[in-house]
């Protein structure tokens, strides 16, 4: 299990945007940089600086995945047929504890990885507490009976916030992973670039 490093939130601020959407963000309500110097901070970014920030972000908006992962999955991208970045989002995206969210059972990224390390997640009716496993079109996962009646399961499940993606179809407590998504299918609440993160790590 990844450990989050920081507070959330600080990375909303420090890259000046609302990553997850969420109504409770401090970029709501305070859109400059933190800090002392935060409101003057409007220096023109390098093409190295917009790249780190878009990796970041990229890796921020996954639940703090680690840099050592984050590269893993960047280098299988490489390997794989295809445009890269393409690659990279597909990857990203059939991690077990994104499509917990993708499926409205957690409010966030990283109540959806919680949920999976307890073992409240079953696929293809094995319990898996492994948040970055990775799932295959047609893998079958589904809430544990004790997850079910979970007060953060039936709050998410009520978020107005986000709606599920096409490539996840639920019912219920049940979903299942239809396809590999592109990046315009999946529903980011603001621009991602995955093609600076490729320049990033290709210098």
């Amino acid at each position: 299990m990844s450990k989050r490093s920081n507070a959330k939130y600080k990375l909303d601020r420090r890259m000046g945007e609302n990553i997850w959407g969420r109504p409770k963000s401090p970029v709501n309500k305070r859109e400059y940089g933190p800090g002392q110097h935060g409101q003057r901070r409007k220096g023109k970014m390098s093409d190295f600086g917009l790249q780190l920030r878009a990796k970041q972000k990229l890796k921020g908006y996954y639940g703090d995945v680690t840099e050592k992962q984050f590269r893993k999955v960047y280098d299988e991208a490489v390997r794989m047929k295809g445009d890269t970045s393409q690659n990279l989002i597909g990857l990203l995206e059939q991690r077990l504890d994104i499509i917990v969210y993708r499926a409205k059972w957690a409010p966030t990224v990283f109540a959806a990885r919680q949920l999976v390390n307890h073992g409240h997640v079953l696929v293809n009716g094995t319990r898996c507490n492994i948040g970055s496993a990775r799932l295959k079109p047609g893998d079958v996962i589904e809430l544990g009976s004790r997850a079910k009646e979970m007060a953060l399961v039936l709050e998410a499940q009520g978020l107005s916030e986000r709606d599920v993606p096409e490539y996840v179809s639920v019912d219920g407590a049940k979903a299942t992973y239809v396809r590999v998504p592109t990046l315009d299918e999946v529903p980011y609440p603001v621009k991602m670039e995955p093609n600076l993160v490729v320049e990033f790590y290709s210098r």
